[in-house]
């Protein structure tokens, strides 16, 4: 079940230049229709797992693995709201280096610093003082109170103890890494979600309705509008 299999078509006013009659009109996919996930289905946490993409796997070889078919590979995307891929979907560790490059210049700016994040930082009693992954200025320090008997002493953290320095290479592996943790929609739950999806791509009858998987458009060329 391809995804633009799924798509229904409209009649769109024909721009091809061997047309010469202005009430011309050519069917083409509805590429602005769009189905979503079930908003019960979707806040239901036991419709879904959570699968880690492994490295060079594309969307069709996800939804091979997952759901025995690669052409439901659209189901992967619209559970997840992945519209575009580029952007959304991880790269390969080779597609991601390249992008380091092209982004950063060379192979030094990959390795410059991006920005700081603090370490985390454990009182006398293993208690959180300062978690780590907070974006700080690279001299950020911190002072607290240690309780010594009755006493309350002053200590310092200075930055070399807190400040972690992340280069632009952690910081794009990071970022990549973060998108290969998607969810999984249960196979239980595969049919109603494309029984739902079929029925959000069927027309409704509207003055245009001609089919539920045809319906015209307005032809300003007639109208003179």
């Amino acid at each position: 079940m391809a995804y633009f299999e799924e798509l229904p078509n409209i009649l769109y006013p024909s721009l091809l230049p061997q047309s010469n009659k202005i009430e011309d009109r050519i069917e083409v996919k509805n590429i602005f229709r769009r189905s979503k996930l079930r908003s019960d289905v979707d806040q239901a946490l036991t419709a879904f797992n959570y699968y880690y993409i492994k490295d060079d796997m594309r969307p069709d070889m996800v939804a091979q693995e997952l759901y025995d078919d690669p052409e439901l590979d659209w189901v992967i995307l619209t559970i997840n709201n992945i519209i575009n891929i580029r952007d959304q979907w991880p790269l390969s560790h080779n597609d991601l280096y390249a992008y380091m490059l092209d982004k950063y210049g060379s192979e030094e700016g990959i390795s410059n610093v991006h920005h700081h994040e603090t370490r985390q930082i454990l009182d006398e009693y293993d208690r959180i003082l300062i978690p780590a992954g907070l974006e700080v200025d690279k001299n950020f320090s911190f002072e607290y109170s240690r309780v010594s008997g009755s006493n309350q002493i002053p200590t310092v953290i200075n930055s070399s103890q807190v400040v972690a320095e992340i280069t632009n290479y952690q910081y794009e592996v990071k970022i990549n890494d973060e998108k290969r943790r998607i969810r999984m929609l249960k196979p239980a739950y595969l049919s109603a979600f494309i029984s739902d999806h079929r029925e959000i791509m069927s027309y409704g009858k509207t003055s245009e309705y001609i089919s539920k998987k045809l319906k015209g458009t307005y032809n300003s060329k007639v109208s003179g509008v």
